[in-house]
């Protein structure tokens, strides 16, 4: 073998060496990127179902104020008479009394009392509820929406009275 052929031969090896080197680094560099990025969050339904709701009611209420000044004084008065009304004091059955969820990341609605009931909602933090009665055990209460006639139980000590 001459001289020109052995180089030949070194330079063929080494480039051939580099090429894989360096695509076995792309490689391996790609999927570590693709491990390391944290996923997409993700949407749920109930998500998906609150964004359209919470986005007219800031616009309702814009723009009467925009167009006269007199309609935000009507629109503010009635915005008061629907707070008072759900705050208010409304005659309640003996033994029940309004509550309101203490546990931050709100409670499961169940249809009976037992953790394997189904479930059939939810409460959300600092939610008034009126409780209607308690379980047996005292470890479930029978619940209902103040907002509306949905009822359900849930686990007790999550709540705090209301006075």
């Amino acid at each position: 073998m001459t001289l020109a052929g052995a180089a030949k031969f070194v330079l063929g090896v080494s480039l051939a060496l580099a090429i894989l080197a360096g695509g076995s680094a792309a490689v391996a560099l790609y999927f570590m990127y693709r491990v390391t990025t944290h996923p997409p969050k993700p949407t749920f339904a109930n998500e998906l179902n609150q964004k359209p709701k919470a986005v007219p009611a800031p616009k309702q209420q814009a723009q009467p104020e925009i167009s006269n000044p007199d309609n935000t004084n009507n629109a503010e008065s009635t915005t008061e008479k629907a707070d008072s009304d759900t705050n208010s004091t409304e005659p309640l059955a003996p033994g029940t009394y309004r509550a309101r969820v203490s546990w931050e990341k709100g409670l499961s609605l169940r249809a009976e009392p037992g953790a394997g009931a189904e479930r059939i909602g939810g409460l959300e933090y600092n939610q008034q509820i009126v409780v209607l009665e308690a379980s047996p055990d005292k470890n479930w209460q029978r619940v209902r929406l103040s907002d509306s006639d949905r009822e359900g139980w849930i686990k007790a000590g999550n709540i705090e009275k209301i006075q």
